[in-house]
């Protein structure tokens, strides 16, 4: 049986990751994933010797995982031992400014999103909007029509039946769109498919301390087209940030100055959560370290974590060589490079376990300390690989060509990616990032809501003497104890979340794993809904002084659907009668099809407005037709207790099922849907949904946290980045 595996990690692991038959039913269990992944895993040894012993490596491996000491990224977890076998989680792929080069991308975009990766793009090449086309005598359209396209595209691809695609896009801020790059998010309906990045320039920021100019350049000319204020620039940069929580920014000449192989070509973007910086067709294994299972008798425990190291980076390096890749040429870069990214998880869990309040200069040290180990031992692993296996393909030129370093299998082998899935199954925090919520309500899928609370704060709670039963569902309401009474300060200060600390620390944090890790970190700070255009700017600029490769922000409530939902609205105390229903209305009925038939919704008013909704099924009878009778009776009634139809409307748009249908070039998710839809046109609102990008998981309609520079769900596992 898999060791301490939670009810939770169960459920995730059945709905994400087991083996099904053609039904849908679980064929697989955890233990029996483990040995599939490690027997697929090791498989990889007898390339390099004949004389291997598989079933060593196996075991090793399987323990590894089943130990829950290391995971690697979803797809290898998905896919290792089955036909897919596509094992890597990233790729960044070029755009050239043509045509022809700009659809062969979309077309291998397609290719790796089926196949279970995301993809990372930089817009930087492609010629401004209303500059010449010289083929046609007209004007190019510029990069922001171009994601529009791709983003359309991802919409179409399910990843593997498993996961939905990810893009990052990213665009050199001395493009000449810049401005509208910036604020390209802003409105909430366009690029949901896309997280997007301001690429910085060291040009860039000295313009910026010193208050001036800097030039935007022509990339198909090379030519300066105009000048514009750093601060103004940068001002865009924060506002949109500070409303959206995009864009965020990438250091690339920092990025650059850490290259490994700047022989062969230089980075342009990154994969999609913006810590994973790639040459034109490469990708990366990723995986982490569970480093809540490093500690013991609240100890670092150095032994296990070596051991554990050296056993992940065999494993990531065999990866590389029983993926399936969905490109030859992906094939060829990665194994040219042969980049890993070996990260932790469970960080915040480490310290709680150590006594170490997350906010502390103790937190920042143990944070270097463990970093640079993983770091040096890992170099030390791919050294001791690259003695048998030979060094990767373009070590010559590279930064590790030289007599000290002789022998490096990998590129990189540092990577602090998200983890918000495989640290639900390894149960513990996520990546770097405080505890997500000392207790929060999670929702099954029969509708009951019960109050999952920290294992280790109930163990301090019970042997201080201050634990009561109902405290799950007290500290629920908003996730956090520090307002609560009865818990000591001294138990406040280690059970810190992402808002009870500060900005200030959370960069701390980040900067000091960054100074140990090759590739870059990801991370999301997070601000109070008070927080001002300062805060950000001040977030931004001292990720910049720490030496930090880029960094994402989030203000709490700063989408019109919220995102971090981890407490609970009151109920209201005043008392709401509806109106009464007039003798007479009047109204329309509009037929809408749906993924279940035709659905006749009708909307009557009277003479304050809107005042009900009727609808019914074409199909009469059955579960279904009931439950539309008891929605419209339920709008209804909210309708004529004063409730405005916008309300409604975000309530209801958005909602899925099984069977969405399309009428009139746009999809009905679903009958509620459907119903929204309608309300939306007959009253003319300007209603803009919003919930399909930030706010409701997609597949259990739990709230999404903002963690890791990604959208991640707690409640099932989702991950709007893989």
């Amino acid at each position: 049986m898999t060791k301490d595996l939670s009810p939770h990690a169960q459920i995730v692991l059945e709905k994400r990751y087991l083996k099904k038959d053609q039904h849908g039913k679980v064929i697989e269990t955890p233990e029996a994933l483990f040995k599939r992944v490690a027997e697929n895993i090791a498989a990889a040894d007898i390339k390099f010797d004949a004389d291997a012993d598989i079933e060593k490596t196996e075991l090793k491996f399987f323990k590894l995982l089943n130990s829950l000491w290391f995971i690697p990224n979803s797809p290898t977890l998905m896919n290792a031992g089955r036909k897919l076998g596509q094992l890597a989680a990233c790729f960044v792929l070029p755009l050239e400014d043509s045509m022809e080069g700009i659809f062969e991308t979309l077309k291998h975009t397609a290719m790796i999103h089926k196949s279970g990766g995301g993809t990372g793009f930089s817009f930087s090449r492609i010629r401004p909007a209303q500059d010449v086309v010289l083929s046609t005598a007209g004007i190019s359209s510029g990069p922001l029509s171009f994601m529009t396209v791709f983003d359309g595209a991802t919409e179409t691809v399910k990843q593997g039946g498993t996961r939905r695609g990810a893009n990052m896009g990213v665009l050199r801020v001395d493009h000449p769109d810049i401005e509208v790059f910036i604020e390209s998010k802003n409105d909430i309906g366009l690029l949901n498919n896309f997280n997007i990045s301001v690429a910085l320039t060291d040009v860039f920021i000295q313009a910026l301390e010193q208050n001036g100019n800097y030039e935007l350049i022509n990339p198909r000319t090379g030519t300066s087209v105009k000048s514009l204020p750093a601060k103004s620039v940068f001002d865009m940069i924060v506002n949109s940030a500070w409303q959206t929580g995009e864009p965020g920014i990438i250091f690339l000449d920092r990025i650059n100055r850490n290259n490994p192989t700047p022989n062969i070509g230089e980075f342009e973007a990154t994969n999609p959560c913006g810590e994973q910086p790639l040459l034109p067709y490469e990708s990366c294994t990723l995986g982490s370290i569970n480093l809540s299972r490093m500690v013991t008798k609240n100890t670092l425990n150095i032994k296990r974590l070596k051991q554990t190291v050296h056993d992940a980076v065999h494993f990531l390096d065999n990866v590389i060589e029983v993926n399936k890749y969905p490109l030859p040429l992906i094939e060829k870069n990665s194994k040219d490079t042969r980049k890993i990214g070996l990260g932790v998880m469970g960080f915040a869990d480490m310290l709680i376990r150590m006594g170490i309040p997350y906010d502390s200069d103790e937190a920042v040290a143990e944070a270097e300390k463990v970093m640079a180990f993983i770091t040096e031992e890992s170099k030390a692993a791919s050294a001791r690989l690259a003695k048998k296996r030979g060094n990767f393909p373009k070590y010559s030129g590279s930064i590790y060509d030289n007599p000290e370093t002789p022998y490096m299998r990998n590129a990189t082998t540092t990577t602090i990616a998200p983890t918000g899935t495989i640290s639900i199954i390894a149960g513990t925090s996520s990546g770097i990032e405080p505890i997500f919520a000392v207790a929060h309500e999670r929702h099954v899928l029969n509708g009951e809501v019960f109050y999952e609370i920290h294992s280790s704060f109930v163990k301090a709670a019970k042997a201080e003497g201050f634990f009561k039963k109902t405290m799950a569902e007290q500290i629920a309401v908003s996730g956090s104890i520090q307002n609560i009474e009865s818990v000591p300060d001294h138990i406040k200060n280690i059970y810190k979340t992402s808002h009870d600390i500060s900005t200030k620390w959370h960069i701390k944090i980040q900067a000091a794993f960054q100074k140990y890790t090759d590739n870059a970190v990801s991370k999301t700070v997070n601000l109070p809904a008070e927080a001002t255009t300062n805060d950000v700017e001040n977030v931004y600029l001292s990720a910049y002084n720490q030496g930090c490769k880029g960094v994402t922000i989030y203000r709490y409530g700063s989408r019109d659907h919220q995102v971090l939902n981890i407490g609970r609205q009151k109920a209201a105390e005043d008392k709401i009668a509806p109106r009464a229903r007039p003798q007479r209305t009047q109204g329309i009925t509009e037929r809408i099809q749906t993924g279940c038939g035709k659905l006749y919704v009708t909307i009557n008013s009277d003479e304050k407005g809107i005042c009900e909704v009727f609808a019914q099924m074409g199909k009469t009878g059955g579960c279904a037709s009931s439950q539309i009778e008891a929605a419209g009776r339920l709008i209804s009634l909210a309708l004529r207790s004063g409730v405005k139809s916008d309300a409604i409307i975000k309530q209801l748009i958005g909602i899925r099922c099984p069977s969405p249908a399309w009428q009139n070039g746009s999809m009905v998710l679903s009958c509620p849907d459907a119903i929204a839809q309608v309300v939306k046109k007959a009253t003319n609102s300007d209603f803009v949904e919003s919930n399909k990008v930030m706010g409701s998981c997609p597949e259990c309609s739990s709230s999404l946290s903002h963690e890791e520079g990604c959208l991640i769900c707690h409640a099932c596992g989702f991950s709007k980045c893989g």
